[in-house]
């Protein structure tokens, strides 16, 4: 268990994104001087100001604590963090490309900026998401362009956070996984970490890339798994929620990752099992399983599609209120998002779209330009609609006063993508209620 062998480290995050900054600001909250890099000269400015770029829930106090206690700073000059700092953190974006590739580019641009502005022994820690093999690259481009005289070492310390939860992720851990090469470098990132109270485990820098893409290609396949069997549910009169708990009562299962919806987003799922196909692929395995977890998750998508044309066949000029757009809630990420597969479907067949979500809208609109139109709140969305949709899990949702929302829709229509009522309590206040893997009463 980390705990014993706390000190206060400089270092440097480079990027400052969802991983990136929450990393970043958290090594600041345990006691570490950390300078937080980014060459978005806006972001940086916002930053500065302890204004946070995305929403994060306890993000924003964290950033001004940092700032206020002085343990934390932001930057865009690359050179001049590396230079000060012993310990650098990667956190850049590593998108998947069409054939499942990792793209490279930047964490290769970055790396190449680190090795140049060394001047002195440091260790390389790369938290971005990479496929086996990658950190040996980081390796030799360090190598190729560093000082031969400055030792370095390279680690892959895998990020496990929850959008929604990453604070609590990162300060309170189920576990820190290490891939070292060096006993050097090992003590020092025990020393980083010595104040959070969770097992560390140290393995080869190979295994620790492989735990991450296959942590998160077993957690979208436990999704893709229940959704499956709630689609037997319908087909039979079962009811997913009973099944899910008994299921999840069994301690080889667990009941986490086993609420049937309308699929995994985001930014990890989707990108890490597209990418964990392509390091089998190019290690000579086929990974079938895989990929039909990739063909369920967008399945889940068409079948809620069919849902709303079961109580709606002809959707040409039908107002349709949609409630929910991030992918999950607590974030504004639209990346990978269910609601864009099925509002793009609903806009094939010439639905109108009005849509509300807390603090995702402005993004969406990135996404949608001017096809959907937004509400302010929920109830505005819901006038004169024929229909509403439940795409986000949002608390906010639970506090749907029923009797005014039946009065301002057109049709008494609730298809639920994510079981947030009770299909008795719909039934009871004469609605048409859709849900997942449940029976319609």
């Amino acid at each position: 268990m980390a705990s014993v062998n706390f000190r206060s480290i400089n270092i440097c995050v480079i990027g400052t994104g969802y991983v990136g900054l929450v990393t970043g600001v958290c090594l600041a909250k345990i006691g570490h001087s950390v300078i937080c890099v980014d060459n978005n000269k806006d972001k940086i400015k916002k930053l500065k100001k302890g204004i946070s770029p995305i929403y994060e829930p306890g993000l924003s106090s964290l950033i001004k604590e940092g700032i206020k206690k002085g343990r934390l700073s932001f930057s865009e000059d690359i050179n001049y963090a590396v230079k000060n700092s012993d310990v650098v953190f990667v956190c850049v974006n590593t998108p998947t490309q069409k054939n499942g590739k990792t793209d490279l580019r930047y964490i290769k641009a970055v790396s190449r900026e680190i090795a140049k502005a060394m001047n002195g022994y440091k260790v390389i820690v790369s938290k971005s998401t990479i496929a086996v093999g990658t950190s040996q690259k980081i390796k030799e481009i360090m190598k190729r362009h560093h000082h031969p005289k400055l030792k370095f070492d390279i680690v892959f310390n895998p990020e496990f956070l929850r959008e929604g939860s990453a604070v609590d992720d990162f300060l309170h851990p189920d576990r820190i996984v290490i891939g070292a090469e060096s006993e050097k470098a090992k003590r020092i990132m025990e020393q980083i970490y010595g104040s959070v109270k969770t097992p560390i485990i140290f393995t080869g820098i190979e295994a620790s890339e492989i735990i991450k893409h296959a942590s998160n290609a077993f957690l979208a396949t436990k999704i893709s798994f229940i959704n499956t069997v709630s689609n037997i549910c319908e087909k039979n009169g079962g009811e997913i929620e009973e099944v899910a708990l008994a299921m999840g009562l069994d301690k080889r299962i667990g009941k986490d990752f086993l609420k049937a919806g309308i699929g995994f987003g985001g930014s990890c799922f989707p990108k890490d099992v597209a990418a964990f196909i392509r390091v089998a692929k190019d290690s000579g395995y086929d990974f079938k399983l895989l990929k039909e977890v990739q063909r369920i998750n967008f399945n889940q998508r068409e079948q809620f599609v069919k849902k709303v044309q079961s109580l709606i066949p002809n959707l040409k000029n039908k107002k349709i209120a949609v409630l929910g757009l991030s992918f999950k809630p607590n974030t504004d990420d639209m990346r990978e998002a269910p609601s864009i597969d099925i509002i793009k479907m609903l806009l094939v067949k010439k639905a109108v779209i009005k849509a509300y979500d807390p603090v995702a809208m402005e993004k969406a609109k990135d996404i949608f330009k001017n096809k959907i139109t937004y509400g302010s709140n929920m109830y505005e969305v819901m006038k004169g609609a024929n229909a509403v949709l439940i795409l986000t899990e949002w608390a906010d949702f639970l506090k749907i006063d029923f009797k005014k929302a039946k009065k301002l829709l057109r049709s008494p229509f609730i298809i639920d993508g994510r079981n947030m009522f009770s299909p008795e309590k719909m039934a009871n206040l004469g609605f048409e209620y859709y849900s997942i893997g449940r029976k319609k009463l």
